[in-house]
């Protein structure tokens, strides 16, 4: 089990990271993100398995209240970033799709 301080830099760790995935996000840099989102899972899984939970000091509380605020900041700001990008996607591959049901169901490529 961790204490209170050890708790607080596992929150603070999270918004550094989530800060760096917002920065790839806003560079297009899916792949990296990915990773770091991994890295991510990770570290919110050691946290929940190594959390406190007595409660925090006033002032400890305040801080990791902080913190997760920034954390859900960033959380928001990459899936308002990555949301048109997703949308695109699902817009491309319907598309691709589509073109292969006209394709199969009017025999394109049969010289008709």
């Amino acid at each position: 089990m961790m204490n209170g301080e050890e708790v607080i830099s596992m929150y603070q760790g999270l918004s550094e990271l989530t800060g760096q995935m917002l920065a790839c996000a806003k560079e297009g840099d899916w792949d990296h993100l990915v990773e770091l989102e991994s890295r991510c899972a990770d570290q919110v899984q050691a946290l929940r398995a190594g959390e406190v939970l007595a409660p925090l000091s006033g002032a400890s509380r305040e801080r990791k209240v902080r913190i997760i605020h920034e954390i859900m900041a960033n959380d928001r700001a990459i899936r308002d970033l990555a949301s048109p990008w997703m949308t695109e996607l699902s817009r491309m591959l319907s598309s691709t799709g589509n073109e292969r049901k006209l394709a199969a169901a009017y025999g394109a490529g049969n010289g008709l």
